[in-house]
């Protein structure tokens, strides 16, 4: 690059203090605009976009090479900064402009397949198959520099409370238990595999075990899964670990972390110590265990209500066990014709409901898809449970009490959604808390760790780990914001006796713990020290931050729907040479 044409300044960083500089500046041409006399060029960068002018008194073989520039053409410019005449309040370097003495092509580029632009509205397939013409808009630009903040800002944070970053290994060991792993072929060890990591789980354990105290590493994380918005196959954590911690001691670091995250980077002002909520808590009165409390219509129990009723679909539900349940949509009577509720109806029926039942409250009285089936007494008194007021709408489920809260759990934030009610500009954080420590798998029969089965159980619940483990409660937390999961953690096992227990409860067998964790149990031979951590999900955090509905947007060059990498065609065959090195054999025709 010649000497001669050092950039001195990034395109978005002129302000009306400037004028009368000389300036060097590199970009990408934006726009061009031939005007006769005048030749003017939007100039962009990733700090911005500066207007620049090329006037007829320049040379004339430079104007020329002015007149043939076209969007996307990589260009360097001298010139001297002078007040803008029009000036432009909707971007910062509105008020200046480069009057252009001088002008080097570096490259020129074909029209591009998408437009470079935040509302160019290109297909999602073909934006990453760009994805390096996709990259170069503004929004793009935007979110990959908060993402670099937001990762400096907890390196910073986690240093300043004495945490150490330590790298843990990429191949690992496979685990059958819990998502699929992605398998490494080992060539130097024919028919073995190893794993991408899911978690750095068990070696941050084990650096806890080595006296690391306070441990912290941005970690890359791969799972072989279906995807959607916020989950991708390969994803990075914010993970962390802490000895000698207490679920307490590991709060007050993440709400310090979260508490300056959100000042720093949004300028808001958050109030700790955050509330908590237990998980039965979180389920009973939200029917979900991310709740989000940026509004109310919180759910409502009715089986006392109803139990006398005609109505058999409720009175059935409950001589079975089961609940109903239901919430009220403040003004949703206005807002959701019976089309609407249709279409609701329907969408909890993936929940496992049968059906919903509602009840719209109007100057008129109550109207309700069941009004034969109760008198206007018992309607009121339905009403009366969620202080409902004229114009409001009650949706109501009967099944069992999972599926009763998972549907509602759904209708109370797709609802709000509906009605605009979710405020992005707003953050509500709070901490779930006493999660189970099992959860039952109806096809396999046997009880599974909701977490993992190293989480610890609650101390005053370890006594029925063998006979009631339905009921025992883990030392977990998960931190919620706005209806998300930012991440999760809990205090860990590290009592070897309590450990072969939890395997014992699981259906492990002293072979199989050692065959999938032995490293690990046999590291807790040599003095473990009671520990605890979290994992913040990074991809799902940025996404907040930056308003964005999925993390494929805030991820630099992300997997599609089919966990394809549009980019560069991954996956794809391996050559014959590769697999007879790896001993690995195809079997069959391979899928396209």
């Amino acid at each position: 690059m010649d000497g001669s044409f050092k950039r001195t300044n990034m395109c978005g960083s002129f302000r009306i203090d400037d004028i009368g500089r000389e300036a060097v500046i590199n970009g990408w041409i934006q726009k061009r605009r031939n005007l006769g006399g005048l030749i003017f060029c939007d100039l962009r960068d990733r700090t911005g976009i500066v207007q620049v002018v090329f006037d007829e008194n320049i040379p004339k073989e430079l104007f020329e090479r002015a007149d043939g520039l076209r969007s996307e053409f990589v260009v360097g410019i001298k010139g001297e900064v002078r007040e803008r005449q029009a000036k432009n309040p909707d971007i910062p370097t509105g008020e200046i402009e480069i009057f252009a003495n001088d002008l080097v092509i570096y490259s020129k580029a074909e029209t591009t397949p998408i437009y470079i632009k935040d509302d160019d509205n290109a297909e999602d397939n073909l934006r990453l198959k760009y994805r390096y013409l996709d990259l170069r808009k503004p929004s793009m630009q935007k979110n990959l520099t908060l993402r670099h903040k937001i990762a400096k800002l907890a390196r910073d944070y986690f240093d300043e409370q004495g945490f150490i970053e330590v790298e843990t290994p990429m191949l690992i060991k496979p685990t059958p238990e819990g998502a699929r792993d992605y398998l490494v072929p080992s060539r130097i060890s024919p028919g073995n595999f190893y794993a991408l990591p899911q978690s750095p789980q068990m070696f941050k354990q084990l650096l806890m075990v080595s006296g690391i105290d306070r441990y912290f590493q941005i970690a890359r994380c791969f799972r072989d899964e279906d995807l959607r918005a916020d989950r991708q196959p390969e994803f990075t954590q914010i993970d962390l670990e802490m000895s000698f911690a207490d679920m307490d001691d590991i709060i007050k670091i993440q709400e310090g972390f979260l508490k300056k995250l959100l000042k720093e980077i949004k300028g808001k002002d958050i109030k700790t110590p955050l509330p908590r909520l237990t998980y039965d808590e979180a389920m009973e009165r939200y029917g979900s265990d991310k709740p989000d409390t940026r509004f109310g219509n919180e759910l409502k129990k009715l089986n006392e209500t109803v139990k006398n009723c005609s109505f058999d679909v409720f009175t059935k539900v409950l001589q079975k066990g089961g609940d109903v349940r239901g919430i009220c949509i403040e003004k949703g009577g206005e807002h959701f014709s019976r089309k609407d509720i249709d279409k609701l109806t329907q969408a909890v029926k993936s929940y496992g409901a049968s059906g919903l039942v509602w009840m719209k409250k109007s100057g008129e009285g109550i109207t309700s898809s069941v009004n034969k089936f109760f008198s206007t007494n018992q309607l009121a008194e339905i009403a009366d449970v969620f202080s409902a007021k004229e114009g409001d709408l009650i949706l109501i489920v009967a099944e069992n009490r999972s599926v009763t809260l998972d549907s509602l759990g759904f209708l109370r934030r797709y609802t709000a959604e509906a009605m605009g009610l979710l405020d992005d500009d707003k953050y509500e954080l709070l901490w779930v808390t006493d999660f189970p420590l099992f959860e039952y798998d109806e096809e396999e029969k046997r009880f599974k760790a909701k977490h993992h089965p190293f989480t610890s159980p609650c101390s005053k619940d370890a006594e029925k780990l063998e006979s009631h483990p339905q009921s025992v409660k883990a030392q977990a937390y998960d931190i919620v914001m706005n209806g998300v999961e930012l991440g999760g953690g809990s205090i860990r096992i590290h009592d070897r006796s309590l450990q072969e227990r939890m395997f014992r409860t699981l259906g492990i067998s002293e072979e199989e713990a050692k065959s999938k964790f032995g490293f690990l149990v046999e590291a807790f031979k040599y003095g473990a020290p009671p520990h605890g951590g979290l994992a913040y999900g990074l991809d799902r955090l940025v996404m907040l931050m930056a308003k964005e509905k999925s993390i494929r947007e805030v991820i630099a060059f992300p997997k599609n729907q089919a966990a394809q990498c549009m980019v560069s065609g991954a996956p794809s065959s391996a050559d014959q040479r590769q697999l007879d090195e790896l001993s690995i054999k195809i079997n069959g025709e391979k899928k396209i």
